[in-house]
């Protein structure tokens, strides 16, 4: 196996090496270069990659082993937290305010970083994404102050997540869980979380090995799904639902 990632050719919709030669040091770095087209970005995620590193860095493009993922039915909230989710006057929209969770995501200051990996063009390349109708995000709002938030990609019937942030504690957990509820009712069986850590696993992530998350984002992204804004779909949904939909931790799951 290379010691060295790839280098990808200018043309947007060149192919990605194979995801079995991603380093295992540091993990999952596949490929560098290239740019954050649209042709390029939905090639990316139809094969399990995506793009992260810092300004002033070429982009790299990553596939790490194993992945952390949740069952969109798997997302888990605390005993606490859901009681007290009972009288949050929360809401909860989608695609209102894409722009406003990417840069909240962006600024938000995140343990042992110096600074963010979603640059100014990641911001550019995501929104325009977003234009087209293959970027979503799950806004949480405090009558019109925004929260708490996630964004991330959607290809057939899967979400590949990106970032969320908490403006006020809690509020990316509930963006994360009312996103995990909707996708789960609307035939999406899972979200990709991409990197594991200790928060996302209490949150009732698990982690996959390549070949069954490689098995899984080629079936699911085949499938046919509206590529269109989500706002319609999702309305204004009260926040304290959730206390009813959402499993306490430690309850299993139909994860496939």
């Amino acid at each position: 196996m290379s010691t060295l990632p790839a280098l990808l050719p200018p043309e947007p919709d060149a192919p990605f090496p194979p995801v079995e030669r991603a380093l295992r040091q540091p993990d999952g770095l596949l490929a560098l270069g290239g740019d954050l087209s649209p042709t390029r970005l939905l090639n990316a995620y139809r094969h399990g990659i995506f793009p992260w590193y810092s300004q002033g860095q070429p982009i790299l493009w990553w596939s790490p082993d194993p992945r952390t993922m949740f069952a969109t039915d798997g997302v888990r909230l605390g005993s606490k937290f859901r009681r007290g989710l009972r009288r949050s006057t929360w809401e909860v929209r989608a695609d209102t305010a894409f722009a406003q969770v990417i840069r909240a995501c962006a600024e938000s200051p995140r343990p042992g970083q110096a600074g963010t990996w979603i640059t100014r063009d990641m911001r550019t390349a995501y929104e325009r994404m977003h234009e087209l109708g293959h970027a979503h995000s799950f806004e949480v709002f405090d009558g019109e102050r925004l929260v708490g938030g996630i964004y991330g990609i959607a290809i057939g019937r899967m979400f590949f997540g990106e970032s969320m942030f908490s403006a006020v504690s809690g509020g990316s957990k509930v963006a994360l869980a009312a996103l995990a509820f909707h996708l789960h009712d609307w035939g999406f069986p899972l979200i990709d979380a991409q990197v594991e850590n200790d928060h996302l696993l209490g949150l009732g992530a698990r982690l996959w090995p390549r070949p069954r998350f490689k098995a899984a984002v080629a079936a699911l992204t085949a499938q046919p799904d509206p590529v269109a804004p989500w706002t319609d779909r999702v309305g204004r949904w009260p926040a304290s639902r959730l206390a009813d939909v959402i499993a306490p931790a430690g309850a299993a799951s139909s994860e496939p």
